[in-house]
């Protein structure tokens, strides 16, 4: 074992590096990811100085893989970019504050609204049906409403 580590090249960390990206393609959430990337480099920076020793390798391997995992979770954590379409997947926020008739009588609290093509579970008082209701919150798929005057 001593013998292969004390003779690696360049093409042992490029295939490690290729082999631990064609990984991550399968599922690894990213973990694999930049420790393929820091193998290539090490692989890289054999090729550039073959002698280096192979525990330098090592050591190499072991910063790079820390140092790009690092960089990288610092660039995501301060990537949050504020939508300009903050209700584009949020269809219940769109209604907040519109007026709609009832479909289906609110009875024990549950009833339905249409609202486009959509009928939507509403929670609110007791009404019947035909009843004009304006939607004053969510509650997930859920349209909280109250009794339009």
């Amino acid at each position: 074992m001593l013998n292969f580590l004390q003779h690696l090249t360049f093409w042992d960390w490029l295939a490690l590096g290729t082999l631990l990206l064609i990984l991550e393609v399968f599922g690894a959430g990213g973990y694999l990811l930049w420790i393929g990337v820091a193998a290539a480099g090490v692989g890289i920076i054999t090729y550039v100085i073959p002698e280096l020793p192979w525990a330098l390798q090592f050591v190499l391997f072991a910063v790079l893989s820390v140092l790009s995992a690092v960089l990288w979770w610092k660039r995501q954590r301060h990537a949050g970019k504020i939508s300009d379409q903050p209700g584009l997947n949020d269809r219940g926020s769109e209604l907040l504050g519109r007026q709609f008739t009832l479909h289906e009588a609110i009875s024990s609290g549950r009833g339905k609204i249409k609202a486009g093509d959509t009928l939507w579970l509403v929670s609110g008082p007791d009404l019947p049906v035909g009843s004009t209701v304006r939607v004053t919150g969510q509650d997930g798929v859920l349209l909280l409403v109250e009794p339009s005057q």
